[in-house]
């Protein structure tokens, strides 16, 4: 890229008349010389924090970024933005900070490009959120963008098994029902989390990163590399060459941001496993873009991909396992090949997806059992199913596979926060049969949707991950398995009938026929919805108090510029 090649929207604001003379100003005590006036500026978006093992290699990986953008002609100013740690957040009252800070991350992302008339945007993050808030930024902004994932953790290593997070959440719950001792227990909480990185299953932030490959948004097989590898850097280098071509070329958020691409990315998930937090964001990304996406659509497409990568949770491999398979680009072969993936859909690199993905072996390696082959799938069909019902009008999300039964029909227990629910599981209170309600945890009623891990998780380690159900109006962790089913809308804070379920009612969780059913007559719903009142609301100053007062329902994608 030569440093005249492209009249930029910034370089012509700072040098056509005397009245820009003070921009140039406050840019020469930054960096600026003569020269660079003419240059693209492109903002790096750097999500580097200690608070989290996700993001704490991005400071790294932005310098990298920052030097190769030099050396192809742009000037590139790094600004921060923010980031909580769904992990460390898990089970508290912050975690209903972890979906807000989706919201907060793409304000403040497009707030700064605006600000600064950037020419390009390069977005580095690492833990879950930091994905879908930097897509919704780039489709807001529609200017020249891609996305660097800081990478995936590498496994912990104990008594011969891979562990992850989740294997120290899991553990409470074994703990708790006596399975393990307390020096188990501490061993794997020891061992789970060895160094930087995103949390190392298809859990939400690897679910999000390959997410964005696969819309063409970030590079071929970035979305799986170890943080701590030399290939990430690499990666991230070859990235900012990427977005300076991009620029050069005009080539727009918006162009890769369609409909065939978010069905490719629907796609991606189902073949890999990825979580239903994928659903939610997938529909606020796509709001954010203007394409038109509902929860239907993915139905629609679950029901013709099936499952093809034995992955953690519901599986046996980590993201650094899938890598050596052949990653994203692997499964979007074997995807394209029986059509049902769109290979005209165009990348951040100019090429569609089919140039992209054209020396890529339609076929998995051999003498690796962590793709499958397509004529032996671990599952037919996709395994996140849209389910509807009396207790879900606007629809929920469940996780359907990786069950022994896809049905149960259980008394309710209901529980009107997760701290309640998680109480009752670890003092044994629960019983094979039953379907537990957590609810008033959705968007407007946590605020925040927090997500059930650690129920979820206590269930699974007290060996009743078969034996019930659960529903909510919150969200679930990427970690999460089991026969659980989130997203429940309306949610209980706007009157849904979840709000409505009382102890001991019989609820339906029938993933067959997609059907999430509370079983009283109509004559008795409508009895205690005149009755119902809504609870005040738990915050009334501060950003979780915005959020509440205008965030969407989960089932739009849980935004907050409708």
């Amino acid at each position: 890229m030569t440093e005249q090649s492209v009249p930029t929207r910034r370089s012509e604001m700072i040098t056509k008349g005397v009245q820009r003379t003070p921009n140039r100003a406050m840019l020469r005590a930054v960096g600026f010389e003569d020269a660079d006036f003419n240059k693209p500026i492109v903002g790096v978006a750097n999500g580097y924090s200690t608070i989290t093992p996700c993001n704490i290699g991005l400071d790294g990986l932005a310098a990298r970024a920052m030097d190769e953008l030099r050396k192809v002609g742009t000037m590139p100013q790094v600004f921060g933005t923010i980031t909580v740690s769904d992990g460390i957040s898990m089970g508290t009252e912050g975690m209903k900070l972890s979906l807000i800070s989706r919201e907060v991350i793409a304000d403040s992302i497009e707030t700064v490009c605006r600000a600064q008339c950037m020419d390009g945007l390069l977005a580095l993050g690492g833990c879950d959120k930091n994905m879908p808030g930097a897509m919704i930024a780039f489709a807001r902004l529609n200017i020249p963008a891609i996305f660097v994932y800081g990478g995936t953790i590498k496994p912990g290593h104990y008594k011969g098994r891979d562990l992850t997070v989740v294997s120290a959440f899991e553990a409470v719950g074994e703990y708790s029902a006596h399975r393990i001792d307390e020096n188990e227990l501490l061993e794997v909480e020891r061992h789970s989390c060895p160094g930087a990185g995103a949390c190392g299953g298809m859990y939400t932030a690897n679910t999000m990163s390959s997410v964005i490959e696969a819309m063409g948004l970030s590079l071929p097989y970035s979305s799986t590399m170890a943080a701590e590898d030399p290939e990430k850097a690499d990666s991230t280098a070859a990235s900012a060459a990427a977005l300076a071509r991009a620029i050069e070329h005009q080539i727009l958020p918006r162009q890769m941001l369609t409909r065939k691409a978010f069905e490719n990315a629907i796609a991606l998930v189902m073949a890999v496993g990825g979580s239903t937090n994928a659903v939610l964001h997938l529909l606020a990304i796509a709001h954010a873009a203007e394409v038109p996406l509902v929860l239907d659509d993915v139905e629609t497409i679950r029901k013709k991909v099936p499952v093809l990568c034995d992955l953690k949770p519901s599986g046996r491999f980590v993201i650094t396992d899938f890598h050596r398979a052949g990653g994203v680009p692997q499964v979007m072969r074997m995807l394209l090949d029986h059509g049902l993936l769109h290979g005209d859909a165009l990348t951040i690199t100019g090429q569609t997806v089919g140039e992209v993905l054209v020396r890529v072996p339609g076929r998995p390696p051999s003498g690796q059992e962590v793709i499958r082959d397509w004529d032996n799938p671990i599952h037919p069909h996709g395994h996140l199913a849209i389910l509807h019902g009396n207790l879900a009008t606007e629809g929920a999300v469940a996780k359907i596979t990786g069950v022994k039964s896809p049905k149960i029909t259980g008394p309710a227990r209901v529980f009107d926060s997760e701290e309640a629910c998680l109480e009752a599981i670890l003092a044994g209170s629960i019983r094979a049969g039953d379907v537990l309600v957590i609810r008033y945890e959705g968007p407007r009623g946590g605020p925040g949707m927090r997500e059930m891990l650690a129920p979820t998780s206590a269930i699974i380690g007290a060996g009743l991950g078969d034996a019930v159900g659960l529903i909510t109006d919150g969200r679930f962790s990427g970690g999460t398995h089991g026969l659980v089913v989130g997203h429940v809308a309306p949610e209980a804070a706007v009157g849904g009938t979840i709000a409505l379920v009382q102890e001991n009612d019989t609820i339906t969780i029938d993933a067959d026929t997609l059907r999430l059913h509370l079983h009283i007559t109509d004559d008795e719903l409508k009895r205690r919805r005149a009755i119902w009142r809504p609870p005040q609301m738990r915050y009334t100053t501060g950003v979780m108090a915005k959020y509440a007062k205008v965030v969407s329902s989960s089932s739009k994608g849980a935004v907050t510029d409708l």
